[in-house]
């Protein structure tokens, strides 16, 4: 009982090593992060201003800002997550893979690190997305059981796109392939969700491949949490444990995979 608890005593260990040196490149470079938060401000200042007014999405007892922002930060996790894999294809030309391999870290251990690491990327754009929920006058749930809520749930589903985005350098091995996967999958993740309007205005054959989608259960949560009148559709409870069982599955076949990032 000792062995095994000083075992997983070890990996969470090494997954926080792995996290940390990802998160010291992101301290030295924070150029990507500062992009990035242009983006939750167009969609939220633009797009979100013109369809409130428009009021051509219904959207129940909530007005159409307080509706979008929670789909906005959704959004943000999604896109600076999916790309994080490209740095697995640096870290092989430079010859860091090979050094991490024959290192005594276990391979689970380096894939959830490297997943992991995008967490704390996705936490400085729900800063951002606060920030301007804040100014825009989006009613936000100040509860910090809710807060709590929201970094878990932040993390867990950057945690998720990271390990997709692995996945992706692992199979594709080229920046020029892993790039163009990556923007055409970003699209229909995000537009096949319930992040800028409710499932019930979809097509039925889309409904179908909203509810199959990780994001729609981030975005359910997410309003739950963020928002002073938030609902779950679904359930706080499916929501965290749909995106914990992706996450879990991925995270195993990034473990699987993980050797190939060396050849």
């Amino acid at each position: 009982m000792k062995s095994a608890f000083s075992t997983v005593l070890s990996f969470c260990r090494k997954t926080l090593v792995i996290v940390e040196l990802e998160i010291r490149k992101m301290r030295h470079d924070p150029t990507e992060l500062i992009m990035r938060a242009v983006q939750p401000v167009l969609w939220l200042l633009l797009f979100g201003e013109v369809f409130a007014q428009t009021r051509a999405i219904p959207t129940g007892n909530i007005g159409y800002l307080d509706f979008l922002a929670p789909g906005i930060l959704a959004q943000s996790v999604l896109f600076i997550a999916i790309f994080g894999g490209m740095s697995v294809i640096w870290e092989r030309d430079l010859g860091i893979i090979h050094k991490f391999l024959a290192s005594p870290t276990p391979r689970g251990a380096l894939a959830l690190g490297k997943a992991m690491s995008g967490g704390a990327r996705a936490l400085t754009q729900a800063v951002v997305v606060y920030i301007l929920a804040l100014l825009i006058g989006v009613k936000m749930n100040w509860n910090p059981l809710a807060l709590l809520g929201v970094i878990v749930m932040v993390v867990l589903a950057a945690t998720l796109f990271s390990a997709f985005s692995l996945i992706i350098a692992f199979l594709v091995r080229t920046r020029e392939r892993f790039m163009g996967i990556g923007q055409v999958l970003t699209m229909p993740f995000f537009f096949a969700s319930n992040a800028i309007y409710p499932i019930a205005i979809m097509p039925p054959w889309l409904q179908v491949v909203s509810r199959g989608n990780p994001l729609t259960y981030e975005v359910d949560a997410l309003r739950a949490l963020m928002l002073k009148n938030g609902t779950s559709v679904y359930g706080l409870g499916m929501d965290f444990a749909v995106l914990f069982l992706c996450t879990t599955i991925l995270i195993i076949i990034c473990t699987y995979l993980y050797p190939r990032a060396a050849t």
